[in-house]
């Protein structure tokens, strides 16, 4: 979560309903559509207990806020405790919450008080960022491409070969190249290369990290990354369809994978 400003979560909910458009858009569904597609779940306004925590760099700005707009967008009942740390989440316990939401620097977690279940927020965000890329219309091949493969990128990638995607994978890191080859059996791939795909899933805390060369006319790239990996100037020149927003979807998949 240190990655987010107050600034990534300003107008939070116009950035939900641009986004929500635009997934709809390129899959034919809304975010809700694959939530419930991905989990067979849909919400009924379950209680969600927001719990400040100011451990390590501090609370984010607009951050609590912020999921208790993305909660109430997608179906749940929330509510942001007064209290932080462990007397919020003794608060949010006593004021009937039955999913609790909290981060701190290194994790961001759901947990469902009445059935025990319990997610953390980078695998779900991969999960479903990955599953928007895999159901772009305009796709013209099972190929598709991840750009980083850490813990965003690594459960997105697994995703997609498990769907029967044909996975091609890149990262700076080795040990990371080495593994989702070795588990998951990606093609690796150099983004030198002049390959075009029209499904990309970017999952890096890098500006530009895609290039031209990768590109196809009319391609999809789906990305939670802060800042995007695309820039402006080749998403324009490709005519490509973006999928980008910094909170509010990886927040429904974990919500909706605890329910």
């Amino acid at each position: 979560m240190a990655l987010l400003t107050p600034e990534d979560l300003e107008n939070i909910r116009k950035q939900l309903e641009k986004a929500d458009t635009a997934v709809s858009k390129v899959t034919g569904l809304d975010v809700k559509g694959i939530c419930k597609d991905l989990y067979g779940t849909s919400p009924h306004y379950e209680s969600v207990g927001i719990v400040p925590v100011t451990s390590g760099n501090g609370i984010i700005g607009n951050f609590s806020a912020s999921l208790n707009v993305i909660a109430d967008y997608f179906g749940f009942d929330s509510f942001v405790t007064e209290m932080p740390d462990v007397s919020g989440y003794y608060e949010a316990v006593e004021s009937g919450a039955e999913i609790i939401l909290m981060a701190d620097d290194h994790t961001f977690l759901a947990h469902n008080l009445t059935n025990g279940k319990i997610a953390n927020n980078q695998p779900c965000t991969g999960i479903i960022y990955a599953d928007i890329a895999s159901r772009y219309r305009y796709a013209d091949s099972k190929d598709v491409l991840v750009v980083g493969l850490g813990k965003v990128g690594f459960p997105g990638a697994e995703h997609l070969v498990n769907k029967g995607f044909n996975v091609y994978g890149c990262d700076p890191d080795k040990s990371l190249m080495k593994k989702a080859i070795f588990k998951l059996g990606i093609t690796p791939f150099d983004l030198k290369t002049p390959k075009k795909f029209s499904m990309i899933f970017e999952a890096t805390p890098c500006a530009n990290t895609i290039p031209e060369t990768v590109l196809a006319e009319k391609c999809l790239v789906s990305t939670p990354g802060i800042p995007c990996g695309l820039s402006g100037e080749l998403q324009k020149k490709y005519n490509v369809d973006l999928v980008m927003e910094p909170l509010g979807i990886g927040t429904a998949s974990m919500l909706n994978s605890v329910l």
